[in-house]
């Protein structure tokens, strides 16, 4: 289902009852709020669930939607809630952003190489993943939130600034900080 309308366009046109625009929305962004989603469940069966009760929150509160921020944004705050009140009504534990094995690999490409990997080299490489890992786990909320944002999903300043409800320039103040606490612990592995 290709459409060349902006979100912005299909979002006017889903309000106005073309439930196809929204379906377009739903296509859209399905896979990113799926994987916002899985930070926080963990069975995939259930994932879909969650994504299918964000789209749905989302649809009925349509009319809400002002444009302040990205429909992106919004409805990844949906999504965040959502999974958050899932996991209270299912007696879960409520986590901080979770850190997948996965993406810390990605996390930790700029401060390991990978050639040659010898057992040495294999070692310092798992201690310096668990050293990240420790210093994000231990950083203030904020400072965690925004930097797990920023280097694993990937989002722009501008759109963190507006998921956290803060300047840009605050986003970037934390940014730094969270990655100088990182290489303030990773720097003694790196001189070896």
């Amino acid at each position: 289902m290709q459409d060349d309308r902006t979100d912005v366009e299909l979002i006017e046109a889903a309000k106005n009852g073309d439930q196809r625009a929204f379906d377009i929305l739903i296509l859209r962004y399905q896979s990113r709020i799926s994987k916002v989603i899985a930070r926080f469940v963990k069975d995939r069966s259930e994932v879909l669930d969650v994504a299918q009760e964000t789209f749905i929150k989302a649809y009925k509160a349509l009319d809400k939607f002002r444009g302040d921020s990205s429909f992106y944004t919004w409805l990844y705050r949906i999504a965040v809630n959502t999974s958050k009140n899932y996991l209270i009504s299912k007696g879960h534990r409520l986590p901080d952003i979770d850190l997948g094995s996965e993406n810390m690999e990605k996390f930790l490409v700029r401060h390991a190489a990978r050639e040659n990997e010898t057992p040495e080299k294999l070692l310092m490489r798992d201690e310096v993943k668990q050293t990240v890992f420790n210093t994000i786990e231990h950083l203030p909320a904020d400072l965690r939130k925004t930097i797990i944002l920023r280097e694993l999903e990937g989002l722009s300043y501008e759109y963190i600034a507006q998921i956290m409800g803060c300047p840009v320039g605050t986003v970037r103040s934390r940014i730094f900080r969270a990655r100088n606490a990182i290489d303030r612990n990773v720097q003694p592995f790196l001189q070896q």
